[in-house]
């Protein structure tokens, strides 16, 4: 069993796992931290990012390398535990001669599809006049401007898909529900378990009859909008694969969301509006849901609150039908019936607007002070420019980042100076350090897999040593382009046998409850199912005109010999070779058995517990004697 490690980033995973003649891959994700040395795309005409002078590069060259680890036209089905980690699907479908099935549940497809869909026409709807590729020659790296002087492996960067693309990638995902056994081609079944971290969110596991194999991705034990996390099914795993932990380990999600409506709250009475640069599915949810709560104790009731993507409208319409996929609350509120999300209610009383853009509707409702809520949280692309260009010279206004997954910093370089307030509150709601440890123990898998960022404090906190893994034992650490040899193998394989076959076998009990019986078959093996059948009888042999008797030989093979079980008893034996003349014997004791030193013979007879062994050189009576002594104290079957 091997474990291909494709992506270096901790909570955007890439694994392919090769397990009993399959090859699956365990998630797509897809790094857009590039995206941050960039500059920003702008909706409408921005002076001032114009002004910015472009770079050239003075060799025209281009010489790409192209390195592979595996061979993805090879992998079989594909994994998805959410929609964040699905993104690089349509690169892998439709690029590699991938042939096989994706497999995701039904929120997993639909809002991983608005995420792609979000994307595709943020990039599509500013058209550059301008395409250049000579920047990503290796050998012109040292002399681009930083930081895209020490990024790494600059050359595989790829442009966006398009939204063919990604409705052809799409079509190749079948859904599952949670607790849903798929048969991979008869060698294993996967399954996916509910992780608690957003709607449709699945741990899987993967198993034969006598292995079996946890991948825990983006989990979360925290109460919050999707179904809790399934534990007790994790049990007994021989490998645990472990990946996206939170990002910040150090921030409450609880405390974060204090902050949240705290500053919002602060620059609204001020007269200032409040920029949420976030993605359209997930935190959203709860941080509504966190406002609906908080709106009328801070006399905010008659600020209006803006929702801005082109999948707006689908992502709100989305989170209310997936009630199967929701908490046991939340469940109970769809029977009432009540919309499971109260942003339903701030729909309904004007509280909360969507848009698809900043053009047509927004610009002649939209009124100040007031907070929105658009994409990206990378400030690179998306309407979330537009705001940062109009509101970010008035200190009276807040950005407030919430999502993890940009450094607020570099996002922000792009439009320094800036006079407007940045609040930090990532809200990652993804297992910590201190929850995954308690996890672990309570499931106790044989071994544990991580990427090698678990396994040592960060630089910044080298003195922490509660934010990294600690486990007995350590776990199996990996990084992006490596292989590990996953450390346990194979040791049984589950045979059929028919009924015909096992109606004619005769056991024998060879110790109480244990009973053996011969048995000779042909083996059958098709779609890694294994089947004992009976042997074919031989076609009866044409009488000779030459000859008027036939004798028939029995087939070869068809009379087995007989198997011996029992064990030789040290001292019985030793009275059984005196009787027979043989009183020189020298008794040695090894840690599997003895050995029996005939001196005079010049023998030697190893009894061990899976075997004995009689070693004697140019004295065959001597050997046929000393055999036919063993095998009086041995049972045959």
């Amino acid at each position: 069993m091997k474990l291909y490690c494709l992506s270096g980033h901790p909570t955007l995973p890439c694994n392919v796992l090769k397990f009993k003649s399959t090859t699956i891959m365990l998630d797509c994700g897809l790094d857009t931290t590039s995206v941050l040395n960039f500059l920003p795309l702008p909706l409408v005409h921005s002076p001032r990012l114009s002004k910015l002078t472009g770079w050239t590069s003075k060799d025209g060259t281009v010489n790409l390398e192209k390195r592979e680890l595996l061979d993805l036209s090879t992998i079989d089905v594909i994994l998805i535990s959410n929609y964040h980690c699905m993104m690089a699907l349509p690169y892998i479908t439709e690029h590699t001669g991938f042939t096989g099935t994706v497999y995701a549940t039904e929120p997993t497809l639909q809002i991983g599809r608005l995420l792609m869909e979000e994307l595709v026409n943020f990039m599509e709807r500013v058209p550059k006049a301008q395409s250049a590729t000579c920047w990503k020659n290796k050998d012109l790296q040292r002399v681009l401007p930083g930081p895209l002087k020490e990024a790494v492996d600059v050359w595989t960067w790829k442009r966006c898909y398009s939204m063919h693309e990604v409705n052809s990638a799409l079509s190749k995902v079948q859904l599952v529900g949670y607790s849903q056994k798929v048969e991979l081609f008869g060698a294993v079944q996967v399954s996916p378990l509910s992780s608690g971290y957003s709607l449709g969110s699945s741990n899987w596991i993967i198993q034969s009859h006598h292995e079996k194999v946890s991948y825990v991705s983006g989990s979360s034990l925290l109460t919050t909008h999707p179904q809790p996390m399934d534990q007790s099914s994790l049990k007994n795993s021989d490998v645990l694969i472990l990946t996206g932990l939170t990002q910040m380990p150090t921030a409450n999600p609880d405390g974060m969301l204090g902050e949240f409506c705290s500053n919002l709250a602060m620059t609204i009475r001020a007269g200032g509006n409040v920029l949420v640069p976030c993605y359209s599915s997930g935190v959203i949810y709860d941080l509504l849901e966190c406002l609906y709560q908080f709106i009328e104790s801070a006399n905010l009731g008659t600020t209006p609150f803006y929702f801005i993507s082109p999948v707006a409208n689908s992502s709100l319409e989305f989170s209310q039908i997936f009630a199967e996929w929701l908490c046991h609350n939340k469940q109970t509120k769809v029977y009432l019936p009540e919309p499971p999300f109260p942003h339903a209610e701030l729909i309904q009383t004007n509280k909360l607007k969507h848009y698809p853009s900043i053009h047509g509707d927004f610009s002649s409702e939209f009124r100040q002070p007031c907070v929105v809520f658009t994409g990206h949280p990378s400030l690179r692309f998306g309407d979330v420019v537009h705001f940062m260009e109009l509101w970010g010279k008035s200190s009276l206004n807040t950005v407030i980042f919430t999502e993890p997954d940009f450094s607020y910093l570099d996002a922000l370089a792009p439009y320094q100076p800036l006079a407007m307030k940045c609040v930090y509150c990532p809200i990652d709601t993804r297992l910590n350090f201190h929850q995954v440890s308690k996890l672990l123990k309570e499931v106790q898998p044989l071994h544990v897999v991580c990427p090698e960022q678990y396994t040592q404090p960060p630089l910044s906190q080298s003195h922490r040593s509660d934010l990294m893994l600690e486990l007995t034992p350590p776990p199996m650490p990996y990084r992006r382009c490596s292989v590990l040899n996953l450390p346990f193998r194979r040791r049984y394989e589950r045979v059929y046998i028919l009924p015909e076959l096992a109606n004619s076998l005769t056991p024998n009990e060879v110790k109480p409850g244990v009973s053996v019986a011969t048995v000779s078959a042909v083996l059958h093996s098709k779609d890694n199912k294994h089947t004992l059948q009976s042997v074919p009888k031989p076609p009866p042999v044409a009488p000779s005109k030459k000859r008027k008797r036939v004798v028939e030989e029995p087939p070869v093979g068809l009379a087995p010999k007989p198997l011996l079980s029992g064990a030789v008893p040290l001292e019985s034996f030793l009275v059984t070779l005196q009787k027979h003349g043989i009183t020189e014997v020298k008794v040695e004791e090894t840690p599997d058995g003895h050995i029996l030193h005939l001196q005079a013979e010049d023998t030697l007879i190893q009894l061990e517990d899976d075997g004995t062994h009689i070693v004697c050189d140019n004295n065959e009576p001597l050997r046929t004697t000393l055999r036919d002594l063993v095998l009086r104290f041995l049972q045959k079957l």
